[in-house]
């Protein structure tokens, strides 16, 4: 249960204590909950049974035993109740307070799967990679796509902590298509008067734009009326201003 303790530091108080911190010390006394730790810091600290690194542990003694000298990892800082918590699990380097959606990350490709793929992004449990996440379009194979051991940037898109879920996705970072954008055209549009002499100039009626088929006589006619109003108004507003 020892290790070296190069890899270890070697706090002298309380207030440098910080979770994910590795320590050495040595177990002062067994209790059935747990074992107290001195890691000098002039309070012991505690190692609890959950946390000793194996699954349905009744007997702390079957981990630990007064005496030992152990490594062990800060898991909470209680400085106004002077508490402090160890773990021989190694905690994760990103918590889930460090997470939300939307948020982009880092990771290695550890899992496929024909559904998708897992990440280990440093959290307490590997992100999911649905298929469909994958890239835009269709793909048949998440290892058409990725390999495991590839590293990857990924967005977040829906966490669960309850279930200790994340799910994360590849096509959301991807550069969205940009469409040619036309030039605006800043012409500004013609007058009655200057359609209308447009119209004189290229010798009457040559050069409109034929009117629409109609459904039916009646609005070809009102169609026509409209015309002729038309005209008469560009004609007169042509008459008066040559006069």
């Amino acid at each position: 249960m020892s290790a070296d303790t190069s890899t270890s530091t070697a706090p002298s108080s309380i207030e440098e204590l910080a979770p994910g911190m590795e320590v050495r010390g040595t177990v002062k006394r067994i209790e059935l909950y747990g074992a107290f730790v001195n890691i000098g810091v002039g309070q012991d600290a505690l190692l609890h049974v959950s946390q000793l690194g194996k699954a349905n542990v009744r007997n702390v003694e079957d981990v630990v035993k007064a005496g030992q000298e152990i490594n062990a990892f800060v898991l909470r800082v209680d400085r106004e109740a002077n508490r402090i918590a160890l773990s021989l699990v190694k905690p994760p380097l990103v918590s889930w307070d460090d997470l939300q959606e939307g948020q982009q990350v880092t990771g290695t490709v550890v899992r496929m799967e024909p559904f998708g793929v897992f990440v280990d992004i440093g959290a307490e449990r590997p992100g999911m990679i649905h298929v469909s996440e994958l890239a835009s379009g269709y793909v048949n194979s998440p290892g058409d796509v990725v390999k495991v051991g590839q590293e990857v940037n990924a967005q977040i898109i829906k966490l669960n902590r309850k279930k200790k879920r994340i799910d994360m996705s590849l096509k959301a970072l991807e550069e969205p298509i940009r469409m040619p954008v036309e030039p605006e055209d800043n012409e500004p549009l013609p007058t009655a008067m200057e359609l209308a002499l447009r119209r004189a100039m290229q010798g009457g009626d040559e050069g409109e734009v034929p009117a629409r088929r109609e459904p039916n006589k009646r609005t070809n006619a009102k169609g026509g009326r409209r015309r002729e109003q038309l005209d008469d108004i560009l004609e007169r507003t042509l008459r008066g201003h040559s006069s």
